[in-house]
């Protein structure tokens, strides 16, 4: 089973509503179960979407942007996520998050990323471009389709959560 990053875009009443269940349940069940359609699945491109942009010398602003789009803040609460027998991320750390400010900031950084012009300071060479990005292994499609593909997921993803003014949740299951 390959450990992958999820998000989960959710309202902050939501959110409340599963701490509150966590903290009535006898044994921590959180009742989390976000609907299928509000979760992504970014499979193993976060590391490799940072470091296309660290390679192709993306201003700071925008990795910076990147990196809390994948990484999450621990500025919100979580820990009640990752209560056995109901942890959410069994092989990973606790679960992070961005309150929905956070989400707006973050979509309209990703928004002004341009994934194919920072796809092309790779090298023309497959084997040479996923060394130098970190990339293990083979993905189907190639890897700059995979790459641009996670992106454009991950950045209409966080527009739609700031749309709606929804928190974004992430762990890796």
């Amino acid at each position: 089973m390959a450990v992958t990053q999820q998000l989960a875009r959710i309202p902050e009443g939501y959110l409340a509503a599963c701490r509150q269940a966590a903290a009535t349940s006898p044994d921590g069940d959180p009742r989390w179960d976000p609907p299928a359609y509000d979760v992504l699945d970014l499979d193993w491109a976060p590391a490799l979407l940072k470091r296309v942009g660290e390679v192709a010398g993306l201003e700071e602003v925008h990795l910076d942007a990147l990196r809390r789009a994948t990484d999450g803040d621990t500025a919100l609460d979580l820990g009640f996520l990752n209560t056995p027998p109901h942890a959410i991320a069994p092989f990973g750390g606790v679960p992070t998050g961005l309150d929905a400010s956070q989400v707006a900031r973050v979509s309209v950084l990703l928004g002004q990323i341009d994934m194919p012009v920072l796809l092309t300071a790779l090298p023309a060479d497959e084997r040479d471009a996923a060394s130098l990005i970190g990339q293990v292994g083979s993905v189907s499609g190639g890897l700059r389709a995979y790459l641009l593909e996670h992106f454009n997921a991950l950045r209409h993803f966080y527009l739609d959560a700031a749309k709606l003014h929804l928190h974004v949740v992430l762990w890796w299951d």
